[in-house]
C-alpha cells in the first residue's frame, strides 16, 4: 500500500453524515460532517427523511474532507448507516417515497403478522417491517414505481455504483423468500445479497463528479452503523463492550455463546464465534441537544452545559431525569414512555439539569446492563463512542455509574472507523476483519471508576428504575387529554 492512501469511510447517521479519510493504521487524515433534517410527526408517529438531503450532505462533507486532507490517494469507499431505515427506489436509484427511518413508529403494527409468516423477530425483521407498511399504506403509484427495497447504506452503495445489493454481515439470518412472499411482500423488490466488506462495483462517473473523486474506485458493501461501531470500538473477545453513543445510545456486549437474556437483543456478532447481547435506547444522546436548543433556547451550548455539569456534585442535588423523550426501547420497550425531571427545587439551575441528563444516559446504560450481568455475562471494560465520548465528564459518569473502566479510543467516531475497517479488508490492506481491527483501533486513555461514589450511584439507580413504573399511569392519562 502506498503512502497517503486512505479509505473514504462514511457513516450515514440519523441526523448527520460523518465522513473520514482513514489510513491503513486507523489514523485520520481528515474528518468532516454535515447535517440533514428529519421530519417527525408526533400525531402519526412518522419519522422520515429525504435521501436527496443525505446525498447533498454526503457530497459537501466529502469535498471538505478531501480539501482538508490535501494530496491523498483514495483506495475505496465504504458507507455504513442508520438502520433499519427503509429506502424504496426505482430502477435508477431515485427514492419513490421518503426514507422511513428506524425511529418511525407506524410499521410496528405490521410486526405480528410478519413475524408469524417469516419466523423472524425484532431487529431481525430489518426493513421488511417498513416494506410491509409501505405496500399497504403508501400511494399506489409510489409502490408501482419501486424496483428495490434498500437500507440506508445499501441506498448509498447503489447511488455510488449503480448496483442494488442487500448486504449481509457474518451470522445475520437472511429472510426466506418463500416466507417473505407468504407475508404478502413483493420478493422481486429484494435485491441479491453481497457480504459486508465485499466490493459491490466501481464508482460511476455520474457519482464521482460531484464527489470530486476518480471514477472506478471500489465501492465496498457496508453494514448497519451499530455493527460498524463494534468493529471501530475494537470488540473481539467475550466481555468486550461498547456504548455506541450517538443520538439514541446503546450498549453491546460480546459473548462466546448464545444466551437468553429477557428484554435484550441477542444475535450473532459480525466477527466469528461471538454473540452480541445488548440493547438500544432512543434519545439518551439527543437529550443534551434538546436541553440546549429546545429548553434553553440556544442560550447555552452543549459544550458549555458539559462544562457546567462538571461543577455539580454526583446526584445533581437530588435531581433525576428520565431520558424517554421519544419513547424508549431497551429495556422497557414502551413507545409511549415520556421524559421527566423529578426532584426539582428552587435551588436547581440549568447546570443541575445538564448533570441529570448526563447521569440519565449512564443510568440507562446500567438499566440495559443489569439483566445481562444477571444472566452471568461480564463487562470487562466499556469503550465509549460517538459524540458523547468527546467529553471526559460524561465518560467519568459512565465509569462511576456502571462501576467498570471506561476506554476512550483515539477515533471516537467508531462507526466511521468500522467502515474504514471493512474497506481496508476489501482492498487487501489486512487479511480479514479481525486483523484489521487489531491494526486500526487505537486507545487514547482509560478512566477507572471512583469506588467512593458507588453507594450514591446505587441509590440514584434504584430511584431511576422505579420512577417510570410510578409515573407511567399519570403520563398515559395525560396523553389522553383532549386536544386544545
Amino acid at each position: 500500500m502506498a503512502a497517503g492512501q486512505a479509505i473514504l469511510a462514511v457513516d450515514l447517521g440519523t441526523t448527520e453524515v460523518k465522513v473520514g479519510l482513514v489510513g491503513p493504521d486507523g489514523g485520520s487524515l481528515a474528518a468532516e460532517h454535515a447535517a440533514y433534517p428529519i421530519a417527525v410527526d408526533a400525531a402519526t408517529g412518522s419519522a422520515e427523511q429525504d435521501p436527496e438531503a443525505w446525498w447533498a450532505a454526503f457530497v459537501a462533507a466529502t469535498r471538505r474532507a478531501l480539501d482538508a486532507a490535501g494530496t491523498v490517494d483514495v483506495a475505496a469507499i465504504c458507507v455504513v448507516g442508520q438502520g433499519p431505515t427503509f429506502v424504496p427506489v426505482d430502477a435508477w436509484g431515485r427514492a419513490t417515497h421518503p426514507a422511513i427511518t428506524w425511529m418511525d413508529g407506524r410499521p410496528a403494527a405490521e410486526a405480528a403478522p410478519l413475524e408469524a409468516a417469516t419466523g423472524l423477530a425484532g431487529w431481525g425483521l430489518g426493513i421488511l417491517l417498513a416494506a410491509r407498511w409501505f405496500e399497504r399504506h403508501a400511494d399506489a403509484a409510489e409502490v408501482d414505481r419501486t424496483n428495490w427495497y434498500l437500507n440506508s447504506w445499501e441506498w448509498a452503495a447503489f447511488r455510488l455504483s449503480g448496483r442494488a445489493v442487500a448486504t449481509h454481515s457474518l451470522g445475520q439470518v437472511l429472510p426466506d423468500p418463500v416466507r417473505v412472499a407468504k407475508a404478502g411482500l413483493a420478493v422481486r423488490r429484494l435485491p441479491s445479497v453481497a457480504g459486508a466488506g465485499s466490493v459491490v462495483g466501481p464508482l460511476t462517473a455520474e457519482a464521482a463528479g460531484p464527489l470530486g473523486l476518480p471514477a472506478g474506485l471500489p465501492v465496498v458493501a457496508g453494514t448497519v452503523d451499530s455493527f460498524a461501531s463494534f468493529h471501530g470500538a475494537g470488540l473481539l473477545d467475550a466481555g468486550d463492550a461498547v456504548d455506541t453513543g450517538g443520538t439514541s445510545g446503546g450498549l453491546a456486549v460480546y459473548w462466546d455463546r448464545e444466551v437468553d437474556v429477557p428484554g435484550s437483543w441477542v444475535a450473532p456478532a459480525p466477527v466469528p464465534d461471538r454473540w452480541i447481547v445488548g440493547g438500544a435506547m432512543t434519545a439518551t444522546g439527543k437529550a443534551l441537544d434538546w436541553l440546549a436548543d429546545s429548553v434553553l433556547g440556544g442560550l447555552a451550548t452543549t459544550d458549555s452545559l458539559l462544562a457546567e455539569a462538571a461543577s455539580v456534585a454526583p446526584g445533581a442535588d437530588g435531581l433525576v431525569f428520565l431520558p424517554y423523550l421519544a419513547g424508549e426501547r431497551s429495556p422497557i420497550w414502551d413507545p409511549g414512555a415520556r421524559g421527566a425531571f423529578v426532584g426539582l427545587s428552587l435551588g436547581h439551575g440549568h447546570a443541575h439539569l445538564a448533570r441529570a441528563v448526563l447521569e440519565a444516559a449512564a443510568l440507562a446504560l446500567r438499566h440495559v446492563a443489569a439483566p445481562i450481568l444477571a444472566a452471568g455475562l461480564r463487562i470487562d471494560e466499556l469503550v465509549v463512542a460517538g459524540g458523547t465520548a468527546r467529553d471526559d465528564t460524561w465518560n467519568r459518569i459512565k465509569a462511576d455509574v456502571l462501576g467498570v473502566p471506561v476506554v476512550v479510543p483515539v477515533m471516537r467516531e467508531t462507526a466511521v472507523l468500522g467502515a474504514a475497517i471493512l474497506g481496508a479488508t476489501a482492498v487487501g490492506w489486512h487479511a480479514d476483519v479481525r486483523a484489521a481491527i487489531g491494526a486500526m483501533v487505537r486507545i487514547d486513555h482509560r478512566i477507572e471508576p471512583d469506588a467512593t461514589l458507588a453507594a450514591r450511584y446505587d441509590a440514584l439507580y434504584d430511584a431511576y428504575v422505579k420512577l417510570w413504573p410510578a409515573i407511567a399511569p399519570t403520563v398515559r392519562r395525560l396523553r389522553k387529554l383532549p386536544p386544545a
